[in-house]
């Protein structure tokens, strides 16, 4: 019981580090209009890489929103969200899953979940206010990805979506077309 009080913190910990905070992700001076639609798609990119816990809980927060009036659908939901967190998102990717004395393998605890989440889908009967919600969830991450000019953003190159473009020459890269370095 203590392992997983201490793997949550763990997880909570980290997680926490890569948020970033509020007022920079809803500063509206740095609100701009792309000038292409090339530059569009790297703020997209970037904005995504940078803020990806945010966004992910502002599309958890719609989520809750479009349930508030299904208490039991909210809380079938709420059970599935701490499967995925405890099963898939918090654990140890080096770690094996045993269940009942048995090694289980990543895709089908992957498969599990997804299939227990249409299932609760489905038996709750509130799938067009999730579809509903998770439609207007990601219409909002990409508008605010395109409007969020990505100037004053502060990345590591490793966090960079071009970190592999970026990095030096020294480094080992998997890439079938050879290795690059900064220019």
């Amino acid at each position: 019981m203590s392992s997983l009080f201490s793997s949550f913190k763990g997880t909570a910990q980290s997680l926490t580090s890569i948020r970033r905070p509020w007022r920079d992700f809803f500063d509206i001076t740095a609100v701009d209009i792309p000038t292409s639609s090339s530059d569009s798609t790297t703020r997209i990119a970037q904005n995504i890489t940078h803020f990806r816990l945010n966004y992910t809980i502002v599309l958890l927060v719609i989520l809750c929103l479009s349930l508030i009036y299904h208490p039991l659908a909210f809380v079938t939901f709420l059970v599935i969200l701490l499967a995925w967190f405890f099963l898939y998102l918090a654990r140890d990717r080096d770690e094996p899953i045993v269940i009942f004395g048995s090694l289980i393998d990543d895709r089908l605890v992957l498969a599990a979940l997804v299939g227990l989440t249409l299932a609760g889908l489905v038996f709750t009967g509130v799938w067009r206010n999730v579809l509903v919600a998770v439609v207007v969830g990601v219409c909002f991450v990409i508008l605010h990805a395109v409007l969020r000019s990505t100037d004053d953003l502060v990345m590591d190159d490793l966090e960079s979506p071009y970190g592999h473009v970026l990095a030096d020459g020294d480094e080992e890269l998997d890439s079938p077309r050879g290795d690059y370095s900064g220019i």
